[in-house]
C-alpha cells in the first residue's frame, strides 16, 4: 500500500496539470477534483472560476450539487436498514407507501427499484423542473405522479433510469427507519463520516458556499450563464445532495470491502455486483449494480455514479477492492467529469502498471524531473511527464492522455531516447534540450521537430504562422 500510495502522490503534480490544461482547452469554467488511496487524499485541487459572472476563483471548499450520486446514499441507507432488518430487498414499494397500494407500481420491490429494474418512468410525462419551468414534485407530487404514470415497461422487462423510483426509495427510508430522509441519511451515513461539506439538499444557509452552474456552450462563440440553485424537495434522494470532491472520496473510501464505516462487506457486494448490462442503438455499453454504477477500467473493476444538476456535471469512481477513488466535479451541463474521471484512472494506471522499459530503467542518480515540461509548438502541445519511474511524451490535449504516449529514457544529461517501436510518430528518434546559463530549457527538439515553452512559444507564434524566419529560428 505505501509504495503504491507514494506512486500516485507523486503522479499528483501532473494530474493538476493535465486537468488545468483539460479545463482551459474545453472552456469549462470550473473543475474540482480529489484522489484518495487507502486512508490518504493524495490529490485535492480546484482549478477555474466557481461563477462566470463575478469571476470568483473557485477553491476545493466549494460545494457542488452531485445530483445522482445521491442514489448510492439512498441505497447505503436502504442497505442498513436491511442489516437492521427493518425491511427486505424483496418487499414490494407498496408494503411502505401504502399510497401506492392500488397503484401498478405498488408490485416493484425495492431490489428492482434500486437496480432501476422496476420499468418505472424516469421523471414523469413533464420534466420542466429540470430547466426551472416548474418546482421539483413535493411528496403529494411523487406520489401523484408514481400512481398515475409510473410504469413505462413491466418489470424487469429492460433497464429503465428513474428517478421517480429513487425517489420513492426515500419514502420507503421515511416508513423503515420511523424519521425524515433527509435525518437518516445525515445521523447514519453524513455524520457517522464526519462529512462536514455534504449534505442531502441545498443548503440556503451556505448559499455563499456553493458553485453557480453554468449553461453549456452551444457554438465556439457562445458565451455561458449562471444557473441558479432550486430545492428538489421529494427528488432528493434521486439527485439532491451536496458535496465536495474531497468529501466525496471519503465517502467512496467508505465502500471499500473490509472498510465496516457504513455497511459490512456483504452488503457491499451486493451494490456493486452487476445487475444489467445496458446496450442500446448509438449507445456505449453499460453496466449497474444495486445503487452503483459499474465499469471496468484497464484491469480496474470499478463502481460510483455520475450526476447530472443543471450546470453541473460529475462523476466518482472506487476501486474497492485497490481502495482507491477518483472524484471530478464540474460547473458547466456540458463539463466532461466522465472524461476526465476517466483520464485520471488511466494515468493511475500507468504510474503503477508501466509498460516495459524501452532500455534499463535508469539508476538512481538520474534526475527523471530534469526533463520534465510542457512544450509547444506550432503543431500543438507535447507533455514530457513522470508516472511513478518512467517518462512519457503525453498530448495534454486527449482525453484520454494515455491514448496515444510514447516512453523516453534519459541518455544524457540533455537527451532522451524514444522508444522503438512501430508508429506514425517519431518513434526510435531522439529528444534534445537546448538550455540557457540557469540551466533553464529554452527549447527541445522531439524527433526534430523544435518546440518551446509555452511562454516562449507564444512569444514567437506570429512570427512563426508568418515564417520561414530570416536566417532561421
Amino acid at each position: 500500500m505505501h509504495a503504491r500510495t507514494e506512486t500516485i502522490r507523486d503522479l499528483a503534480h501532473y494530474l493538476e496539470q493535465w486537468l488545468a490544461f483539460q479545463g482551459a482547452y474545453a472552456r469549462i469554467p470550473g473543475i474540482q477534483a480529489a484522489v484518495r488511496v487507502g486512508e490518504e487524499i493524495v490529490l485535492n485541487t480546484a482549478w477555474g472560476v466557481a461563477d462566470t459572472s463575478t469571476g470568483e476563483e473557485l477553491t476545493t471548499g466549494h460545494l457542488f450539487r452531485i445530483a445522482s450520486h445521491s442514489k448510492t446514499f439512498t441505497a447505503t441507507a436502504i442497505m442498513q436498514l436491511v442489516e437492521a432488518g427493518r425491511l427486505r430487498l424483496d418487499d414490494p414499494l407498496g408494503e411502505h407507501i401504502p399510497e401506492l397500494a392500488d397503484a401498478p407500481i405498488a408490485a416493484v420491490t425495492v431490489r428492482e427499484a434500486l437496480g432501476h429494474q422496476g420499468g418505472i418512468i424516469r421523471d414523469g410525462r413533464d420534466k420542466g423542473f429540470w430547466q426551472r419551468l416548474t418546482p421539483f414534485p413535493d411528496r403529494a407530487g411523487l406520489l401523484r405522479l408514481a400512481t398515475d404514470e409510473s410504469l413505462t415497461y413491466q418489470r424487469n422487462e429492460h433497464f429503465k433510469y428513474s428517478n421517480v423510483s429513487y425517489s420513492l426509495l426515500g419514502l420507503v427510508i421515511e416508513a423503515a427507519s420511523g424519521t425524515g430522509y433527509a435525518d437518516y441519511v445525515r445521523e447514519h451515513v453524513i455524520d457517522r463520516l464526519g462529512l462536514a461539506d455534504t449534505g442531502p439538499e441545498f443548503d440556503p444557509a451556505r448559499a455563499a458556499d456553493f458553485v453557480h452552474g453554468h449553461t453549456a456552450l452551444l457554438h465556439g462563440s457562445d458565451q455561458r450563464e449562471p444557473i441558479t440553485h432550486v430545492d428538489s424537495r421529494a427528488f432528493g434522494p434521486a439527485t439532491g445532495f451536496y458535496s465536495t470532491a474531497a468529501d466525496v472520496t471519503t465517502y467512496g473510501a467508505a465502500h471499500f470491502l473490509g472498510s465496516d464505516a457504513l455497511l459490512t462487506d456483504a452488503s457491499k457486494r451486493v451494490m456493486q455486483r452487476l445487475e444489467s448490462v445496458i446496450e442500446g442503438p448509438g449507445t456505449p455499453t453499460a453496466r449497474y449494480g444495486v445503487g452503483m454504477s459499474l465499469r471496468r477500467l484497464g484491469d480496474r473493476d470499478l463502481t460510483g455514479h455520475a450526476g447530472g444538476y443543471p450546470g453541473q456535471i460529475t462523476r466518482t469512481y472506487i476501486d474497492a477492492t485497490d481502495q482507491v477513488v477518483v472524484s471530478v466535479l464540474t460547473n458547466a451541463i456540458d463539463g466532461p467529469a466522465d472524461a476526465l474521471a476517466t483520464g485520471i484512472v488511466r494515468l493511475i494506471e500507468l504510474a503503477l502498471n508501466p509498460p516495459p522499459a524501452p532500455a534499463p530503467a535508469p539508476g538512481p542518480e538520474v534526475d527523471l524531473d530534469r526533463y520534465v515540461g510542457r512544450f509547444a509548438s506550432l503543431w500543438g502541445v507535447t507533455d514530457v511527464a513522470r508516472a511513478g519511474d518512467r517518462l512519457y511524451l503525453l498530448t495534454p490535449s486527449n482525453p484520454d492522455p494515455t491514448e496515444a504516449y510514447l516512453q523516453v529514457t534519459p541518455t544524457g544529461a540533455n537527451s532522451l531516447q524514444i522508444e522503438n517501436a512501430s508508429g506514425f510518430g517519431p518513434v526510435g528518434e531522439q529528444v534534445r534540450y537546448e538550455r540557457d546559463d540557469d540551466d533553464q530549457v529554452t527549447s527541445v527538439w522531439i524527433g526534430g521537430a523544435q518546440a518551446w515553452p509555452t511562454q516562449a512559444f507564444l512569444a514567437r507564434r506570429s512570427d512563426l504562422a508568418r515564417g520561414p524566419l530570416p536566417g532561421g529560428a
